[in-house]
């Protein structure tokens, strides 16, 4: 039973197959940009639920405070494309010092500025971008992998931030 479950699971897996094998990395891109946009829509309801006197509020000792969670998804939307990609920020975006901010409103205003920088370069990766090998924590990946780990990585922390609301008694607005 369990062989004819593979077979049949084989067979709709190649019928599915030429289909993805015949995408482009472009396709890649606009897949990176579809989660994106649900993931950043996330981050920003949930970053403008949580009240200003939390923004300093850490789970305990070594843990990020509100802020630096959101400031260190801000900068490493930048640090990806810049690190990885060779896409740098525009002249005077100091995302390296993102983290030492701990004001709702710089701190909203360095996510959207990412999330806006994303939203330009990415759209405008040329399939030779998206295809050509790179290094990523030391090894080597195509561009459009550097465009799913930030989009892991971004995840990664949306989901420490609903941690955060919870313990904090906010439910996160898309939940409600």
């Amino acid at each position: 039973m369990v062989s004819r479950a593979l077979m049949l699971l084989s067979g709709a897996l190649l019928a599915a197959g030429p289909t993805m094998a015949q995408g482009s990395a472009s396709d890649y891109r606009d897949e990176f940009l579809e989660h994106f946009e649900r993931s950043t829509r996330k981050l920003t309801l949930l970053s403008a639920a949580i009240p200003d006197s939390l923004y300093r509020w850490s789970p305990g000792a070594g843990t990020m405070s509100v802020a630096r969670v959101y400031a260190h998804i801000a900068r490493y939307n930048y640090l990806y494309l810049d690190g990885s990609l060779g896409i740098p920020a525009a002249p005077g975006v100091d995302w390296q010092n993102f983290e030492s901010i701990t004001e709702k409103a710089q701190v909203q205003e360095v996510l959207a500025e990412s999330i806006a920088h994303v939203r330009t370069v990415v759209p405008a990766m040329r399939e030779t971008d998206l295809t050509r090998p790179t290094m990523l924590y030391g090894r080597r990946v195509p561009g459009w992998a550097v465009l799913f780990q930030l989009l892991a990585h971004m995840n990664e922390h949306v989901g420490q931030s609903v941690a955060y609301a919870r313990m904090n008694s906010i439910v996160p607005p898309w939940s409600r």
